[in-house]
């Protein structure tokens, strides 16, 4: 983050052989046209969701050799680099577009290189810091969900702003704090740079992408946005605010870091480190006590992370508004393909600090949610619907409202027969009311209060503190495998859990050392993946093995990397996950970009692919500058790969950082006066802004492979 904001860390403390559906998935890959003469199954519109096709059939002039075109890691892998640019294998195309400040339509203001643009104005522009997102193609028609790959919605977070570049110099402000003086309108511009935008986009006859700025289905939601609190938990009294009284309608979404996506066409984007724009100035005097031990193991703070919205805007002051809090922390379910709908906070998902959500449909139709708490010591949760999913009818209106009822797992990782062997078997729990120790008696007062206080819940039952769980993703190729990214841990190894009685401050404990996340002090991350029982997902045990361990190859004692890290894909802090429809599993990062120490030779952050068979890892792509490469999504057939491109410029640790005339790195105070200082990507010349990269093959052939 930026070196003026805080984060949770200081606030508070085997066969090779082909699937016939891996060649069914190649044959299309070679020839899209094929596509039209495989729809059946499930139906057209789940097809860019499962990522995969249900049935083939094919004329007597389909060519062999197009069916074992595709290689699993087709490309050279490329260096690591420290440079302020875009780094992509030989034969892709880089191209970055939809920076931060871009109007969303043909109506909107232009973005001032100034950064002066107001609040009133942000609202209308592309948002800051992007983060997960997901395309859908348009339907033959152009007017509703479907397969298309040449025309459809991209859909992207914004998680958060960078101070330092985000806001202007003006004539009153402080020569020692650019931020001040601190204003309502300040705040409410950076809450208009949060939440998510719907971007109609199309591509091009040379395979670049325009954005249709014309189209009606261009949108912003923000963080002043309307939405309705929906399910279990929506008019629980812990929802009820002087401003809504009813419990069930809430302003904005925030921190809108991954994202999830639905097979009846819906987005789903999840609010993580929402606690750091609340602050309680005098740490909650007067409160409840269960409210206030909820504030402490969530992490909210007396000052908060730096954003200042409490000083201006009441809303944020938790002292004032108790209740608010709780009304964050949640998935949110959006219809991109109707701009005049209202976004929807699913209460029954649980309230955490959501990374992503992993949406399968199982094969008796229960949809479950893959979610992980992205904070060191949290929980890796699961979600499986009341209702069923109707395969004959996707986009249905009692699909709709799947995400409404069911029940909530949190995970226990045990340990195998062996010890150290990275293996073991596991168990989900479920969060239900009066049962598990979830009684009234120990703080929860009914099923909605499960879920509000989610994370006090899963202490109480006994789940496993996880070496802080971010992304996670469905192998859409083997049913019931799911890969989970564990970014990194810096506070295992000691002797202090969550605990269960739930006061625990948020990311406070030190935990010793467990089977499921084996190193203390885990400055590089890993990934860990499981396999539920009988291939179903919504079984309550599971297989889990690590994937791999990150980390220096030269390093040979407890802290060593597992074999398939080598000095050619050296990474740390794995963030981003994700599948693409042949099988391959993408890896993001988001750590340390110093190029020193425990992380020499690893350089800017950076994307990889891997073989989920044979664990082999190679680096695609490098990003710029002091960013972060995050969220990542593809066109049904996969000829284009859309990445998002976090805070360039972000100077931290980075070698190249700029000093000033006294030696010494500049500070956000500086910077925000020499905004082009460190970085100017993606535009030479301006300060630098969030985009998204979108990357195709020269040949036009499928990524990746």
């Amino acid at each position: 983050m930026s070196q003026t904001l805080l984060d949770d860390d200081s606030s508070t403390n085997p066969s090779k052989n082909l699937s016939l559906t891996q060649v069914v998935d190649r044959a299309v890959a070679a020839q899209p046209s094929r596509r039209l003469l495989i729809k059946g199954g499930l139906g057209a519109a789940m097809l860019p969701f499962l990522g995969g096709l249900a049935a083939c059939g094919g004329g007597d002039d389909d060519k062999d050799d197009a069916v074992v075109a595709e290689k699993m890691l087709g490309f050279s892998g490329v260096a690591t680099s420290s440079a302020d640019s875009m780094v992509v294998p030989a034969g892709y195309v880089a191209t970055a577009m939809l920076p931060w400040g871009e109007p969303i339509n043909d109506l909107a203001p232009a973005w001032k290189a100034d950064a002066s643009n107001t609040a009133a104005e942000q609202e209308q522009q592309i948002g800051d810091n992007h983060d997960g997102m997901a395309f859908f193609g348009f339907n033959a028609a152009g007017n509703g969900f479907g397969d298309r790959s040449d025309e459809g919605l991209l859909v992207m977070n914004h998680e958060y702003i960078n101070p330092e570049y985000f806001y202007a110099i003006e004539a009153d402000t402080d020569a020692a704090d650019w931020m001040a003086p601190f204003t309502l309108e300040k705040a409410r511009k950076a809450q208009a740079a949060h939440g998510v935008s719907v971007v109609h986009v199309k591509r091009n006859a040379d395979g670049s992408w325009a954005h249709v700025k014309t189209s009606p289905y261009n949108r912003r939601i923000h963080g002043n946005t309307p939405m309705t609190l929906q399910g279990t938990a929506a008019g629980n009294a812990l929802l009820k605010t002087a401003a809504d009284p009813s419990g069930t309608e809430v302003l904005g979404t925030l921190n809108n870091c991954a994202n999830g996506r639905t097979p009846w066409g819906t987005y789903l984007t999840c609010e993580e480190n929402w606690n750091g724009y609340f602050a309680t100035p005098t740490n909650g005097a007067g409160q409840p006590a269960d409210v206030r031990q909820g504030q402490v193991r969530y992490g909210i703070s007396s000052t908060g992370f730096g954003y200042r919205w409490h000083t201006v805007d009441p809303r944020f002051d938790a002292d004032v508004n108790p209740n608010e809090p709780h009304r964050f922390g949640w998935v949110v379910e959006i219809d991109p393909f109707a701009p005049a709908s209202k976004p929807v906070k699913r209460t029954a998902l649980g309230r955490v600090k959501h990374e992503n959500a992993e949406l399968v449909v199982a094969a008796n139709g229960k949809v479950v949610v893959y979610m992980g708490d992205d904070e060191r010591n949290e929980y890796i949760y699961k979600f499986v619907s009341s209702g069923s999913f109707d395969r004959s009818n996707p986009t249905s209106a009692a699909n709709r409202r799947l995400l409404e009822s069911g029940t909530l797992y949190v995970a226990r990782f045990d340990a195998g027969t062996t010890t150290g062997d990275g293996m073991g078997t596991g168990v989900w729990i479920p969060l239900a009311f009066d049962s598990n120790g979830l009684t009234a008696a120990n703080g929860f007062a009914n099923q909605a209060e499960v879920l509000i206080k989610c994370r006090q819940a899963a202490d109480r039952v006994g789940a496993t503190m996880m070496d802080r769980p971010e992304w996670i993703s469905a192998n859409p190729k083997k049913a019931g495998e799911v890969y989970v990214t564990l970014t990194n841990n810096n506070r295992r190894g000691g002797t202090t859990s969550n605990a269960v009685d739930g006061s625990t401050s948020a990311g406070s404990a030190r935990p010793p050392v467990d089977e499921a996340n084996p190193r203390a002090n885990n400055v590089w991350g890993h990934i860990v993946r499981w396999n539920e029982a009988g291939g179903d997902a919504t079984a309550l045990t599971f297989d889990w093995d690590i994937f791999v361990l990150a980390g220096q190859p030269s390093v040979t004692d407890a802290r060593a990397p597992s074999a398939n890290i080598t000095l050619d894909n050296l990474f740390n802090s794995p963030d981003g996950l994700a599948f693409d429809g042949f099988g391959r599993l993408w890896i993001q990062t988001d750590g340390s970009y110093s190029n020193a120490g425990d992380y020499a030779n690893m350089g800017n952050n950076q994307m990889l692919a891997a073989d989920p068979v044979s664990k082999e890892i190679r680096r695609f792509l490098v990003g710029p500058s002091g960013c972060e490469v995050t969220g990542v999504t593809w066109t049904p057939d996969r000829r284009t790969m859309f990445v998002n491109i976090q805070h360039p410029g972000e100077v931290g640790s980075h070698p190249n950082a700029p000093k000033n005339t006294g030696g010494s790195t500049l500070t956000d105070n500086e910077i925000a006066r020499n905004a082009t200082a460190f970085s100017q990507w993606p535009t030479t010349g301006a300060r630098p802004r969030s985009a998204t990269v979108m990357v195709r093959r020269s040949d036009g052939g499928v990524i990746g492979g």
